[in-house]
């Protein structure tokens, strides 16, 4: 059963892998499909608010559909989607085609990220839970670093449109062993058990308990403050470096990767010192608080980023933001999964992520016409102040959970090797 646990996570590692790939594949070819379509930066700007759109409002609807059809057949049915979505993208002959395509890949991509959190709840113990978020984050900026160059090759040696149909069938391809290893609950891989000390533990969720729960809410908050960070990272930095720093797409291959592997060293890097501050005796919610509390004192350098011409101190400090981004990210997560039961976690966490999208789409936005009528200056400027006010929400969250006599010292799902050990 162990062994077992550590496949499903790498096979959703894998599904991170593909489901940036497909995300990031726009933002790479963006200025060639822009210039065959006759898409202006507003029009492609649109295009990712409609994607951002679709990936808000479908966690409301992915977390519910996780909680009842159960972790296997929802993966099954979300990974097919996305990659189903993904794939219509190369048909794409308008900017509204291209708009409807993305609208879909968002409706779909959200799903993974109700999932894998209640993934972790099942089969994880609180010391492993960082850890567990932290390999299938990395997953993602695995595939957000192997994408520039991926993507680059499959356009330049057979045309953007080719690219999004190899992309989009890797997924297709992942349901397969995905049906062969995984099994629900009870069947082979672990039990859950909820804690007493997760909120609301032992009893009945309903969806009004979910929209109104105090700490879901400021999760939710801190989200929309600070995901749009990452947003900007993958939609608009490869922009970023062609328009503004002149970089060819071969050139962006070769060089863009080197911010997204900055961002899989945070995703470990997050997992593991939570997880180490738990075990060396420090309560599982204090852990992650404090460790977000340092990745957010390093977002601010993003301010300094217009200050700089050479590429090389771009690239460095961007790699911190992303960095610093992703364990934070990754820690936001685990104390999702620390402080809210088991069973209703696909919901609830759906509730909370869905400040990713509501967040992003209003900064892209904001991104599009600063760019179109000003520049990337008052960008990087934002983006350097959200992570310090999310911080407060954060701290709140934990307070809050304590004030209303939930400790959740153990909050957890404990495995039967756990029990019965």
């Amino acid at each position: 059963m162990k062994s077992r646990r550590w496949i499903i996570l790498a096979l959703l590692f894998c599904a991170s892998v593909i489901n940036f790939i497909d995300r990031q594949s726009l933002s790479i070819l963006a200025r060639t499909i822009q210039d065959e379509l006759g898409i202006s930066d507003l029009g492609y700007s649109t295009v990712v608010q409609m994607f951002l759109f679709a990936y808000m409002l479908s966690f409301l609807g992915a977390g519910w559909v996780t909680d009842r059809l159960g972790i296997r057949l929802s993966m099954t049915l979300f990974i097919a989607w996305w990659s189903l979505s993904n794939m219509l993208t190369g048909l794409a002959g308008s900017l509204r085609s291209l708009a409807g395509a993305r609208f879909l890949l968002g409706a779909g991509e959200s799903g993974l990220y109700t999932v894998a959190p209640k993934v972790v709840g099942e089969l994880f113990s609180p010391a492993q839970r960082g850890l567990a978020v932290g390999v299938y984050t990395a997953g993602a900026t695995i595939g957000a670093t192997v994408a520039p160059p991926l993507i680059a090759f499959l356009a330049l040696n057979y045309g953007w449109r080719p690219a999004f149909f190899i992309t989009g069938a890797l997924g297709l391809f992942w349901i397969i062993p995905w049906l062969i290893f995984y099994r629900p609950a009870g069947k082979g891989v672990a039990e859950p058990v909820a804690a007493p000390a997760a909120i609301g533990a032992g009893r009945e969720w309903r969806w009004r308990d979910v929209l109104f729960c105090r700490e879901a809410l400021l999760l939710l908050a801190a989200r929309t403050l600070t995901d749009p960070v990452w947003h900007f990272v993958l939609f608009w930095f490869p922009k970023y470096l062609t328009d503004v720093q002149k970089m060819s797409l071969p050139e962006l291959g070769r060089i863009a990767w080197i911010v997204y592997l900055a961002a899989d060293v945070g995703c470990l890097a997050g997992g593991f010192l939570s997880g180490r501050l738990v075990q060396r005796g420090l309560r599982p919610v204090e852990a992650r608080k404090w460790t977000m509390t340092a990745a957010a004192v390093l977002i601010p350098c993003s301010a300094l980023v217009p200050l700089f011409e050479a590429k090389f101190a771009i690239m460095t400090l961007v790699s911190i933001i992303a960095l610093a981004h992703m364990t934070w990210i990754v820690t936001l997560t685990t104390l999702a999964v620390d402080l809210f039961p088991a069973s209703r976690l696909g919901s609830i966490f759906g509730v909370i992520a869905a400040g990713s999208g509501l967040g992003g789409m209003l900064f892209t936005n904001l991104v599009g016409r600063l760019v179109t009528h000003f520049s990337y200056s008052p960008v990087f400027v934002i983006m350097g102040c959200m992570h310090p006010i999310a911080l407060i929400l954060i701290w709140r969250a934990v307070a809050s959970a304590r004030w209303n006599g939930n400790d959740p010292a153990g909050a957890g799902v404990a495995t039967v090797e756990e029990k019965t050990a």
